[in-house]
């Protein structure tokens, strides 16, 4: 079997008042674009690649969905599939199964033994 190549690529925050927020994280040094408190999703750079992103609760269809969300990029689409038969082969919740999602990824949601959410993706191509 190959290995997968998966890496933690990204953090996302569900947040009840998005400028709110924002203008926190700004005050610790993340840089956003003007305008961003009226946008449905937002992201900032960290050092080392690692996005941070941000989405207005009522933006997210809040089924099975915490606070907090860490997305790991599989590598292609067949990896998400493998990886999310792993981890739900070894007992782990499969909240969503893999699917082609609109905005043009392989995409897969799985929780953690603490119930906490993992996305799994990669570009379709």
């Amino acid at each position: 079997m190959n290995e997968i190549s998966v890496r933690l690529d990204a953090i996302g925050v569900a947040t009840t008042d998005l400028a709110a927020s924002l203008a926190f994280y700004r005050r610790l040094g993340l840089t956003f674009p003007d305008g961003a408190e009226q946008l449905p999703h937002v992201e900032a750079e960290l050092p080392g690649g690692i996005r941070l992103m941000f989405d207005p609760v009522e933006a997210s269809d809040g089924v099975g969905r915490g606070r907090i969300a860490l997305a790991f990029h599989c590598g292609d689409a067949a990896g998400v599939d493998a990886k999310y038969e792993e981890l739900t082969a070894a007992g782990h919740h499969g909240e969503v199964k893999p699917w082609d999602a609109v905005w043009g990824q392989r995409y897969a949601v799985v929780h953690d033994p603490d119930g906490n959410q993992a996305d799994l993706f990669a570009p379709l191509t």
